[in-house]
């Protein structure tokens, strides 16, 4: 036809208002309107990422991306809070924590590729090399922010992992712990774990155990008891079930009272009889825990040592430790050979120790009595708690974990752990009580056993309360002669003697470790009144 152009006819545009042109704005991706406006979305969308392919149209995967963060970003919250049994738990499992260092790599790989892709996506055409260098600068700085914490947070996972596999082995070999049990609380009432403190180190041979304390914690509430026996018990016996009983008929004897004392067991006993319990990663722990819970009436489930010579590391991992000070504690010497102290640590409040300050607070016994470190001892343990706060722990973590490997020795083994977080959230609110058998209740050189098993026995079941009626309320009964042991929370083995008021009286006296941590204003000044005592140098 006349008059007819052969050029192409463009469609005409659908005005601003019509749906097509609405459909057509969402669908078609765009850059963002200026490089300032690029690089604040690059920002956001490392903050939340997928808000940038939003910004740039591209609304599926953005959603998609941004949903994902949410959901991480709340198991995130929750595990900090109400999750925190789970987060434990997770970090007390040698598989979770590589899977968790597993979805650490992926989720950081994952993060970079949106915020580099979203930058690229946001820049505008026509954006000159300068602008596009400092978008480069600011993308590396995002990336670096986050990767280099993420990697930390893999190294700490790692180093965990390693950890928990060298201090709690699942291939470890015990005489005292069924390894093959899969449930090892089971329907126990109580778990009694035996804490030992050894007194090993340079220019000692072998351990001694000075400190020796059993946890007695109830599995359905976390209430716990702790028994302290002195370190210079005499005449420890032995189940009769076990093949100790026979080597020992009348408790434990190395040959002369020294070496025969309750420190001297864990070394002494398998020196003498190093097969006699079979197969075991540590015969001296397995001959305190059936010692131990035959002298107390328990079944000892399980045993944890923590050295004294790696102890000063561990203190200094933590920057050092605070005590109060009520009297002049020394700082070496040897009793036995009337040897003075270096010197002392003085009388004073919130006095700051470290590692070998705070291993010599703990061990100083020179003109002190075996009951004051007792004291002591636990007054230590109390500090390391208060010292091992979260940021401290975060910022010493490495340090702390390599220590640790050299300190800290058990046979709980890894499958028992999931059980022990949910015991630890019940303890840390819990009620905590402390049964010290100092020479005021037994005789180390002459204990009587059998009051040592009554006096535990009703520490663990209190007497009846009476009700409104003045009938004796349900409630827990000292044992006769006929009393057989059996479980953690049974009556002691053999007969107990009758309890007097005496006991009545030490069970039922404050016993909080805090109180014997407490500074003593009166008492502190007049050991400073009384002077410094004497020193080797003087």
């Amino acid at each position: 036809m006349s008059g007819t152009s052969d050029a192409p006819v463009e469609p005409t545009p659908a005005a601003p208002g019509s749906s097509s042109s609405q459909r057509s704005t969402r669908r078609a991706p765009h850059r963002a309107g200026s490089f300032r406006s690029a690089l604040g979305w690059t920002v956001l969308n490392a903050l939340l990422p997928g808000t940038g392919f939003l910004a740039t149209g591209r609304r599926v995967l953005g959603g998609v991306v941004l949903a994902l963060f949410v959901v991480l970003a709340a198991t995130g919250i929750w595990l900090a809070t109400g999750g925190q049994r789970s987060a434990l738990r997770a970090a007390a499992d040698t598989s979770s924590l590589l899977w968790i260092v597993v979805g650490i790599g992926v989720g950081t790989v994952l993060w970079a590729a949106v915020v580099v892709a979203g930058h690229l996506l946001l820049v505008p055409r026509g954006t000159g090399r300068g602008q596009r260098a400092a978008g480069g600068v600011v993308v590396v700085l995002l990336l670096a922010a986050a990767v280099l914490p993420a990697a930390l947070a893999g190294r700490f996972a790692l180093e965990g992992r390693d950890l928990i596999a060298d201090v709690f082995p699942d291939d470890g070999r015990s005489a005292t712990v069924e390894d093959d049990d899969p449930d090892p609380f089971g329907d126990q009432e109580r778990v009694n774990v035996l804490l030992l403190g050894g007194d090993g180190g340079e220019g000692r041979e072998g351990v001694r155990t000075d400190s020796v304390i059993v946890a007695s914690i109830d599995t359905d509430t976390g209430d716990t008891t702790l028994f302290s026996l002195p370190r210079n018990l005499e005449d420890l016996p032995f189940p009769p079930s076990s093949p100790l009983a026979e080597l020992y008929p009348d408790g434990f004897d190395a040959g002369s009272e020294s070496e025969s004392l309750l420190n001297a067991v864990y070394r002494n006993g398998p020196a003498m009889h190093p097969d006699v319990l079979g197969p075991t990663d540590n015969p001296g722990a397995d001959f305190l825990k059936l010692g131990v819970g035959e002298a107390l009436g328990l079944r000892l489930d399980y045993y944890v040592l923590i050295n004294l010579e790696g102890f000063s590391r561990l203190v200094d991992a933590l920057g050092g430790i605070t005590v109060n000070v009520n009297y002049w504690v020394p700082i070496g010497g040897e009793p036995t050979l009337r040897i003075p102290p270096d010197d002392y640590i003085a009388p004073g409040p919130d006095q700051r120790l470290d590692g070998f300050t705070a291993l010599e607070f703990a061990r100083g016994r020179y003109n002190l009595t075996d009951y004051d470190r007792m004291d002591r001892q636990r007054c230590t343990i109390d500090a390391i708690v208060d010292a091992a706060d979260p940021i401290t722990m975060l910022r010493k973590y490495q340090e702390l974990a390599r220590t640790t490997r050299d300190v800290v020795f058990t046979d709980i083994p890894r499958s028992a752990l999931d059980d022990f977080v949910d015991l630890a959230f019940l303890v840390k609110d819990a009620d905590i009580r402390s049964v010290v058998f100092d020479n005021s209740v037994i005789d180390p050189a002459y204990p009587d056993y059998d009051r040592i098993r009554g006096i535990v026995f009703l520490a663990l079941n209190p007497p009846a309360e009476t009700d409104d009626t003045g009938d004796e309320a349900p409630g827990g009964t000292v044992p006769g002669d006929d009393a057989v042991a059996g479980g953690p929370t049974d009556a002691p083995v053999g007969g107990t003697t009758p309890l007097t008021d005496e006991d009545l009286a030490a069970l039922a006296a404050p016993s909080d470790v805090r109180d014997a941590c407490a500074y003593d204003r009166e008492a502190a000044a007049l050991a400073l009144l009384a002077g410094k005592p004497p020193t080797a140098g003087d």
